[in-house]
């Protein structure tokens, strides 16, 4: 088979530190190639370089594309040669329509006056293909993440993708639009089209993928092929982090002790449609020391009800008692709710968690500027003290305090935003989804770190859309579906079919 694409000793650093020494990347006309390795091995930064989101003259070596050497000092250049990239964070404009965003910055024009009509029946054509049949002037904000994953891709089809890179694609899609976006690779490599796929999901790359190559520390380590070599998810781990990784979940003996927090009887409304009951008389309590895990499909109302609990950072009408220590409080806005000793780990780091153009150091410290400051004045040398220590403490692997946490590997700014709360010291933490892109290695990390909270006899409440992990790091479980608790199970009686037959009885139920 033909190479479409060869990167030679590809090397970048940011500000001293080298993300990148000397990789080498190979790819073969026609195939799905996966590109794997724990955060900060420098997965992203490569696809950036060959994008050329970092341009050339940024980073040494040399990239040949089609037989030819490439110097993209932009990204329209690389787009121009057929090589698109989807960023894990996705680049539409919500407020546009469907078809507007697929030729945003492509469009189709006579004379500089877009032409509308094949605007959008040329975008059907697009969405046919990729399997999405709603009305491309519906605006992009009414879609799901799952179809604007979908959007996306047709973006790159109304380029001439020839080479398209994927990162973290279905780090946000529950299991049925993840999968349906696994079928559409396949069915985009059956016409032609070569796939770089970045992600942490092993199952799905071993799925799909006909070549897998391994980075660790910014360097290869290895290119596994499909067809030759004896591929599992141990064997890719191992790679990965250097060696093996005989448990998922490290060891924990629970000592758990009395009933520390409760919410009774909650209920929330919809902020924007009027009427609309999201979340339904739930009833939860946790003991100190406990990790209490709480599932359900996408949409269950997990994260509305913790961001309700939060403050009332979500919904309208809401109602219920919530008690610590047994006795009640008032958590009318989220002040109150760390000044009562809870913190709120967001599913979304980059959005709601961090400030990510300023540096670690003011990150950890933000939710806790009291403890820093005297007479309403920061007193930096404290500010530097405490972040020391919890880079320290949580490991964060970065050049200094002062490093810009964009910069950091996701697995690192969830770090970041674990020290942030830590440093509140709370009594009650709620972590929504603590693990979402990232890798195993990183994974394991955080559930240390979770487990040291646990030990020291907080309260824990742990949302998360993988079972697996769910069922490895948790206490005792609640299921969530359509805003109801609708089962409860301790760790000795969860199983992923007893969490899913929760589910459905509670479905079947309803009719």
């Amino acid at each position: 088979m033909q190479t479409i694409l060869e990167m030679k000793n590809i090397t970048k650093s940011f500000g001293g530190v080298k993300a990148l020494s000397n990789v080498n990347f190979q790819v073969t006309a026609g195939e799905i190639h996966a590109l794997v390795g724990e955060n900060g091995a420098g997965k992203s930064t490569l696809m950036n370089v060959l994008s050329g989101v970092l341009p050339y003259g940024t980073y040494s070596g040399d990239i040949f594309y089609k037989g030819n050497h490439c110097i993209f000092r932009s990204i329209r250049d690389s787009e121009k040669n057929g090589i698109v990239i989807i960023h894990q964070e996705l680049a539409l404009i919500p407020y546009l329509s469907i078809g507007e965003n697929i030729f945003l910055g492509n469009e189709r024009a006579k004379s500089g006056v877009i032409d509308w009509e094949r605007t959008y029946l040329e975008a059907t054509q697009i969405l046919e293909k990729v399997g999405l049949r709603d009305n491309p002037h519906m605006l992009v904000k009414d879609l799901g993440v799952g179809k604007q994953q979908l959007v996306e891709i047709a973006k790159a089809l109304a380029k001439d993708v020839q080479l398209l890179i994927l990162d973290e694609p279905t780090a946000a899609l529950n299991e049925e639009d993840a999968d349906n976006l696994l079928k559409l690779l396949l069915e985009l490599k059956k016409s032609g089209i070569t796939s770089i796929l970045i992600s942490h999901k092993l199952h799905e790359v071993i799925k799909v993928a006909d070549s897998i190559t391994i980075l660790r520390d910014g360097a290869t380590i290895e290119t596994l092929k499909v067809n030759h070599d004896t591929i599992c998810e141990d064997r890719i781990i191992k790679g990965m982090v250097g060696r093996e990784l005989l448990d998922r979940f490290p060891k924990r003996a629970p000592r758990i002790g009395d009933v520390y927090f409760e919410v009774k009887n909650w209920n929330v409304d919809d902020p924007l449609i009027e009427g609309r009951r999201v979340i339904k008389d739930v009833n939860i309590k946790v003991h100190k020391g406990e990790i209490v895990g709480i599932s359900g499909l996408m949409g269950s109302g997990r994260t509305e009800f913790a961001m309700s609990v939060f403050g009332k950072a979500y919904g309208k009408n809401i109602s219920g008692q919530i008690f610590k220590d047994g006795q009640e409080i008032q958590l009318n806005n989220v002040q109150q709710a760390i000044n009562n000793g809870l913190a709120y780990v967001t599913e979304d780091r980059k959005t709601a968690g961090l400030i990510a153009i300023e540096d670690i150091k003011h990150n950890i410290s933000l939710s806790s500027l009291n403890k820093i400051s005297k007479r309403l004045v920061i007193d930096d040398n404290l500010e530097n003290k405490a972040a020391m220590s919890y880079r320290e403490k949580l490991d964060i692997k970065s050049s200094s305090i002062y490093q810009k946490v964009q910069n950091l590997s996701g697995g690192n700014q969830q770090k970041v935003v674990l020290a942030k709360w830590i440093f509140a010291a709370p009594d009650i933490l709620i972590l929504d989804e603590p693990t979402r892109g990232i890798d195993v290695g990183a994974k394991y990390e955080i559930y240390t770190i979770i487990n040291q909270l646990a030990e020291e006899g907080k309260a824990i409440i742990f949302i998360s859309s993988e079972l697996p992990e769910i069922l490895g790091i948790c206490d005792r479980i609640y299921v969530m579906n359509e805003g109801r608790i609708v089962g409860e199970l301790m760790k000795e009686e969860a199983s992923q079919e007893n969490i899913m037959k929760c589910i459905m009885q509670s479905n079947r139920g309803r009719y």
